[in-house]
């Protein structure tokens, strides 16, 4: 990558960055703890609507895409709410049809599947990193539109995020993690080898972009750059874009305990392997 190049694409990423200042601590939880009371509302109102929820969450590697999904989820019924993120395709899956091993992971009636990546690897990683062939890739611009079509008239809402962070931004995690002993599977070998490609991989969304971003079913860019803020913005346009209504249960009321019967004797608890206490 040229000088130039990077200083162009700093800028258009500069331009596109979230305010200076990052969200407090104390301002973020008190917004997450209102958000996620709406999460489980809306959940409770898919699973007695029937409904069918997708969100693919894109970006570049250090985007915050992980943290965000385990935010979103977290609030939630993990019978109701699924979480895929798929490795590499095995020798058996790249014979398939591309969208087939996604399509065995969308979601019945009632639940919610949160792609931490998804089939738009081909457009990113796949791409840039010569993983696919050039005719594979053109035909996934292509057909990929045509299979979105299908899967939203099937009934599925589907929401794709873009979380956009910049250069500095990207490069400040990067070093974090190459850092941090107790995190070394969050830097790859392949986040390593894709550093250097920060101008391709802005060409190949602007692309993606390009031929994806339809008005059935369009991108919706998360500014990044401060993760507090990027997670509760994810997590109020999803509220947004589900018609949701509140339709948890009512409050229960616990009918009063039966009497013990005085007639059982508990064991001690020396017959019990109990786990000590670790020491502090």
């Amino acid at each position: 990558m040229s000088q130039k190049e990077r200083r162009v694409s700093k800028r258009e990423e500069r331009a596109y960055s979230p305010q200076n200042s990052k969200l407090k601590h104390t301002e973020f939880e008190a917004k997450l703890a209102e958000l996620y009371m709406e999460l489980v509302k809306m959940q409770y109102w898919i699973k007695a609507q029937g409904k069918k929820l997708v969100v693919l969450f894109e970006g570049r590697d250090a985007a915050g895409k992980g943290g965000a999904i385990k935010c979103v989820a977290e609030p939630l019924n993990p019978r109701g709410c699924r979480i895929v993120a798929l490795g590499k395709p095995s020798d058996i899956e790249r014979t398939q049809w591309y969208f087939q091993r996604y399509v065995a992971h969308l979601p019945s009636a009632g639940e919610i599947v949160l792609f931490d990546r998804s089939w738009y690897n081909r457009a990113g990683v796949e791409h840039v990193m010569g993983f696919c062939t050039q005719d594979q890739y053109t035909e996934f611009l292509r057909s990929c539109p045509e299979f979105e079509r299908m899967v939203v008239c099937s009934g599925i809402i589907l929401l794709k995020y873009w979380f956009s962070v910049s250069d500095e931004e990207q490069e400040r995690r990067f070093i974090e993690r190459a850092g941090n002993p107790a995190r070394p599977w969050k830097l790859s070998d392949l986040d390593i080898q894709s550093r250097e490609k920060w101008v391709e991989f802005s060409k190949a969304k602007d692309e993606m972009f390009k031929h994806t971003d339809t008005t059935q079913s369009p991108w919706y860019t998360v500014e990044a750059d401060d993760k507090r803020r990027s997670r509760l913005n994810c997590i109020a346009h999803i509220l947004s874009m589900v018609p949701y209504e509140d339709a948890t249960p009512l409050p229960l009321t616990l009918p009063p305990r039966p009497p013990s019967d005085e007639t059982y004797v508990r064991p001690p608890k020396s017959d019990q392997n109990i786990v000590s206490d670790v020491e502090l």
